[in-house]
């Protein structure tokens, strides 16, 4: 083991030797599983909707990104050449572990561009090392992706980083298509940093989640790496996105658990070392390092090589059908600093705190329409959400644990079972049948006040087989539904006001959930009138108040069904008697290791206006109607 270094770095003790050591464990790790030409990684784990060949073109590949910058500042022959051996027999179309090609597997658009990427760092001992064959073969493999159609998701810039590697080397490539790839995503920049993941034919896109950060404000700063030509425009809109993005990552080294391919993990850190390679700020390299070495030393406690389908240990629930046993690799891209040599500032400047661990930090996001809250006393981030669902405008859909949450942490997630009890508000019919939010409408993001309206909804029928994109089955619609949020601190309040204007069908029960917390043990409990609340064995606590309407609170428990833990629980609060339409209702709800805060008041008008006075005597007023 490498010993800390304290000095250097205070708040983690790891410096790049630890980097290079993490990169080298996981790279070790996988080989054992490599066929005997190194082309294929057949890791131990599910099978994704591409098949297993493809699977194991994306073992390779993806672990080929992480020592692509292992090897950026490195010499190391060994590890160069088990990859090259690999190059060699994947672009053989007579070897028996020949990739899948790009004609024939569309996962191979992805992974053509992790190993182009990987090719470009590499270049000093692997590219210019290779017999003309190999690079002639690697070459005809790559350039198929030339003229093929791409998905309009951040999958466009997986055919302009391959072409831009093969436009470095001489080979084919398409500026028509890398233009029109440009501009057309340009065309998803919504401005603060923020991307949405493409608009597949909706009027507006709320596709917000990781893939802003480790895929749309780093492929592009990595294109103009490999063409050699300046970008200041990406500079400043990654710039932006880390103003903000920076609090999404708790000082414990967790970052935000919210969206798809969650089981990437410390693929998270991509936009943070892209900040650092670039310059782009506006973090200093003192704090880049403490934030990245927090998050890459969170997973390594956790977790366990080869990394597994999940989040910390292995969890089936949290995949998508597009994510097979060679996925989590994808977390190479956390490893993209190791491209900045050993003399680079990140590397020798002393650690810098966290915002965080200076002060309480709140944030407003309009565009994603978030709200973010950051407390000192415990660590925990949480993030408010009316702005992000990942649903076509106007298209009824069931909702997605990753996205369609009123709230989000770094220290809890949701459950994955499909109740929609944690951090759900959500009307009840007499069956005990909860609805569903999405689509939602943002209305208002200012301050500590976030405000979605939705069309409350339940499935009828059979639930369709799994697929990506899913497929949606028919519904029945109920009222429409306006939620709001107020965060302050640890507490938010949260609302609810049923439009009497289209309160057709009925009666229903109003109930709103809390976030959930989750151990191998199972946690301890509470219900007490109007509160209910659930506590892991090391503080972080989970409540749940009625304010306005709510009067009895419960306990939901469930086994395997949170990425956090074996055993989880939920507090909620109930209407226990039908919902009324044009009535406020409220409750607060608490998410923290510290002691109890004290709760706000909340009065509410007959025109839907709502005034929350907190401890202290500020006040925040809206309006739900």
């Amino acid at each position: 083991m490498t010993p800390e270094d304290r000095r250097l770095s205070p708040y983690t003790g790891w410096t790049r030797a630890h980097w290079e050591a993490a990169a080298d464990r996981g790279l070790a790790a996988v080989r054992p599983y490599a066929s005997p030409g190194h082309a294929l990684i057949d890791l131990p784990g599910p099978v994704s909707s591409s098949g297993r060949r493809s699977d194991g073109l994306e073992g390779f590949a993806r672990t080929f990104l992480a020592a692509g910058f292992r090897l950026s500042t490195s010499d190391d022959g060994g590890l160069a050449e088990w990859y090259a051996k690999g190059l060699a027999a994947g672009t053989d179309p007579a070897s028996p572990e020949r990739w899948p090609r790009v004609t024939e597997v569309n996962q191979a658009k992805v992974e053509a561009a992790s190993i182009a990427l990987a090719l470009h760092e590499s270049r000093h001992v692997i590219w210019d090392a290779l017999d003309d064959g190999v690079r002639e073969r690697v070459v005809a493999w790559l350039a198929e992706t030339i003229g093929q159609p791409y998905p309009q998701c951040n999958w466009l810039w997986f055919q302009n980083i391959t072409q831009a590697f093969l436009r470095s080397v001489g080979g084919p490539w398409s500026a028509e298509e890398i233009e029109r790839n440009t501009a057309t995503m340009d065309g998803w920049y919504l401005g603060d940093g923020w991307y949405t993941d493409g608009y597949e034919g909706r009027d507006t896109g709320r596709k917000f989640d990781w893939y802003a950060g480790w895929a749309m404000n780093f492929y592009p700063l990595w294109y103009h790496r490999i063409t050699g030509e300046p970008d200041i425009k990406h500079r400043d809109r990654l710039r932006a996105y880390l103003d903000a993005a920076q609090h999404l990552y708790a000082p414990d080294g967790a970052p935000l658990h919210q969206g798809r391919s969650l089981t990437y993990r410390y693929a998270a850190l991509a936009p943070v070392w892209a900040g650092a390679v670039f310059d782009t700020g506006p973090l200093s390299p003192g704090r880049t390092r403490r934030l990245a070495s927090g998050v890459l030393k969170h997973f390594s406690a956790r977790t366990r090589d080869p990394l597994p389908v999940g989040w910390y240990g292995a969890f089936e629930p949290i995949r998508q059908p597009y994510t097979g046993a060679g996925s989590p690799y994808w977390s190479g891209k956390g490893f993209a600093g190791l491209v900045l040599p050993a003399d680079h500032p990140v590397w020798t400047d002393v650690e810098e705190p966290l915002a965080v661990e200076e002060g309480d930090v709140a944030v407003t996001l309009p565009v994603p329409g978030w709200l973010v809250s950051a407390t000192r006393a415990d660590g925990v981030v949480r993030v408010v959400n009316h702005g992000a669902d990942h649903a076509a405008d106007e298209t009824l859909a069931t909702d997605d644990p990753g996205y369609s949450r009123h709230a989000y942490s770094t220290h809890a997630g949701p459950w994955y079972d499909g109740s929609l009890v944690d951090n759900h508000v959500t009307l009840v019919d007499p069956l005990g049948r909860p609805s569903h939010r999405r689509p939602l409408r943002p209305l208002e993001v200012r301050g500590r006040v976030a405000v979605s309206r939705h069309r409350a909804h339940w499935p009828v029928g059979p639930a369709p087989e799994r697929t990506w994109p899913p497929r949606q089955p028919e519904f029945r619609t109920g009222p429409w539904l306006t939620t709001a949020s107020v965060l302050r601190g640890a507490v938010e309040v949260r609302l609810a006001w049923v439009d009497h204007r289209h309160g057709e069908g009925g009666p229903w029960t109003l109930r709103i959930g809390g976030y959930a917390v989750a151990a191998d043990a199972r946690p301890t409990v509470e219900v007490d009138g109007a509160t209910a609340r659930a506590r892991r064995a090391d503080g972080l606590t989970t409540t749940v108040t009625g304010l306005l309407g709510l009067p009895l609170a419960g306990m939901a428990e469930r086994a395997g069904v949170d990425a956090f833990g074996a055993h989880s629980a939920v507090p909620y609060v109930t209407s226990g008697e039908p919902v009324r339409a044009g009535e406020v209702y409220a409750a607060a709800v608490v998410l923290s290791a510290a002691w109890p805060p004290e709760l706000p008041e909340v009065t509410a008008g007959a025109d839907g206006s709502v005034v929350v006075h907190w401890p202290g005597g500020e006040e925040d007023r809206l309006s739900l109607a």
